[in-house]
């Protein structure tokens, strides 16, 4: 089994955090993603989206998606569970978790893709046609951002993490999403108390690192 990474990107950090939790060691083989490896022959033949991260199996059968392959470490090794303990508190992991992708994480990719120069004609990851920027999408990501900041700041006003009582995969997405963010400009705004309270508990887990 084989887990094709890249050192910095957010979606391969969201599987490296997910397995450190876990406890699951696991062979990686690094993508460079600043020479395009993704976009390369060889890669493209495991996944032909382009896109990191890809869970290649014993069996040859390859998982893309990050999500798709941390829901699939949950079900091979249930505990410590990180999806939802019981019927509830899944719903909740995966509404929120949904929540931030849509909201957050696509924000900072429309700001971060609309607006530097180093992703003209990419304005979506992975191998497509020249996809143009268009700046619109990069301002409405910086309203996106301060809209989901803001709602976040709030519901993390009372709780120490966002689903549930206890870390979870929704609370990994988040801190991958503003660790993100900040690559696009997109800062928490003035006054995020709470969030910034959680950021430091979640930074300071030892899986914050892998």
């Amino acid at each position: 089994m084989k887990l094709y990474d890249a050192a910095w990107a957010p979606s391969p950090r969201r599987v490296r955090i997910f397995l450190a939790e876990k406890g699951i060691a696991i062979e990686r083989v690094m993508v460079d993603l600043r020479s395009d490896e993704q976009l390369a022959d060889p890669y493209l033949a495991i996944n032909p989206r382009g896109a990191v991260p890809a869970l290649e199996l014993d069996s040859g059968e390859v998982i893309c998606e990050s999500a798709a392959i941390c829901r699939y470490f949950e079900a091979v090794q249930p505990e410590p569970t990180l999806f939802g303990a019981n019927p509830l508190d899944i719903g909740r992991v995966e509404s929120w978790t949904r929540r931030i992708e849509s909201d957050g994480y696509a924000a900072a990719v429309y700001a971060l893709r609309n607006a530097r120069d180093a992703f003209k004609d990419r304005g979506a990851p992975g191998k497509w046609p020249a996809i143009p920027q268009i700046p619109e999408l990069a301002a409405r990501g910086v309203i996106m951002w301060e809209a989901f900041t803001e709602a976040l700041d709030k519901h993390l006003a009372s709780r120490p993490w966002i689903a549930t009582d206890s870390y979870s995969f929704a609370d990994i997405s988040a801190l991958v999403t503003i660790d993100f963010a900040k690559a696009a400009k997109l800062l928490l705004p003035a006054g995020c108390h709470a969030i910034t309270r959680w950021h430091e508990r979640a930074s300071a887990r030892p899986s914050a690192g892998a």
